[in-house]
């Protein structure tokens, strides 16, 4: 049997539509903070039961947040400066072999 259940595929959109109607029966039922508070605890539960190297998963996604210190801040203008003028000495290199 082939697993039906990837992103784009029909089954996969049943399922993310039951899911959301299943979310607006629990904000009509039971309130909308309620509704969170037991969608953020099925999250936590789903991680801890998922994620084999939480320690390693945690400290990636710290990483991709907050920067290590020793990484370089780059200037952006300064970037795009230093960009052009390669440019333009490249443009102009190469007008000077083509003209000789």
């Amino acid at each position: 049997m082939k697993n039906n259940m990837k992103m784009g595929t029909p089954a996969m959109g049943i399922a993310i539509g039951l899911g959301m109607v299943g979310v607006a029966v629990l904000i009509m039922l039971i309130g909308f903070w309620k509704a969170l508070l037991l969608i953020v605890l099925f999250a936590i539960g789903y991680f801890v039961g998922t994620v084999e190297n939480k320690q390693e998963f945690v400290k990636n996604a710290a990483n991709r947040i907050i920067p290590a210190k020793e990484a370089k801040v780059i200037d952006i203008k300064s970037e795009i400066a230093r960009d052009q003028t390669e440019t333009v000495s490249q443009t102009e290199g190469n007008n000077n072999e083509d003209g000789e």
